[in-house]
């Protein structure tokens, strides 16, 4: 499974990324705008700090024709980029055109199998299902991983699952477990994944009863 971060914050990318788990970043323009910055500029900041990174940038033209000149300038901004789409069916034509053209595409804004059985018969590079608004109204939002799992796999398409709105440790605990081929978190949620109390606890107590030997040097 790859590691995304869902974040435009070139700082916490560049905190993250000596840890070395992350494969790439995937922006929006909910997050560009938190930053308060120039966004083409701070797309390719992130690009520049992440060059073998697969980084996700959305559009904000709505109209289809304006969606696909955009998404071209877009792509054409750095090689490691791929182009983010909503999943609706104006754009279907678009998305169709940028994948014969061999743009990797990210549909982004998926809630139901059908939805992610037609994008995969479009060829995208990723779809992005959001588990957490699912969760939001009261639905188990990790079901459409499982789902979506089976169905790529009994057709044989090639597109990957990108597990995305993942709110909380458990969120990622069942994207992989769904066998979702990315997950992408914001930085908080990341880090918190990371901890474990037990295994703070386990390393307290070995350095306590190391301690007891009174050994200033090992080895």
């Amino acid at each position: 499974m790859k590691i995304f971060l869902d974040t435009s914050n070139l700082e916490q990318i560049k905190k993250l990324l000596p840890y070395g788990i992350i494969d790439g970043i995937t922006t929006n323009p909910s997050n560009l705008s938190k930053e308060g910055k120039n966004p083409k500029e701070q797309i390719l900041a992130i690009c520049a700090a992440f060059p073998t990174g697969d980084i996700s940038v959305e559009v904000t033209e709505q109209e289809p024709q304006a969606v696909y000149a955009q998404a071209k300038e877009i792509a054409a901004l750095a090689k490691n980029i791929t182009v983010k789409i909503p999943c609706h069916k104006h754009y279907y034509e678009v998305i169709k055109k940028l994948v014969d053209e061999e743009i990797a595409v990210n549909v982004t804004l998926v809630f139901t199998l059908i939805q992610a059985l037609m994008m995969c018969k479009l060829g995208v590079r990723y779809i992005s299902p959001f588990v957490g608004r699912w969760d939001d109204i009261d639905i188990n939002g990790s079901d459409i991983l499982h789902e979506i799992r089976e169905m790529i796999d009994g057709y044989g398409y090639q597109t990957q699952i990108l597990a995305a709105s993942l709110r909380n440790p458990r969120h990622l605990h069942e994207a992989i477990s769904a066998g979702a081929d990315v997950a992408t978190l914001p930085p908080e949620i990341l880090e918190k994944s990371l901890e474990h109390v037990l295994t703070n606890q386990g390393i307290e107590k070995f350095m306590a009863d190391w301690k007891k030997l009174g050994i200033r040097q090992f080895p």
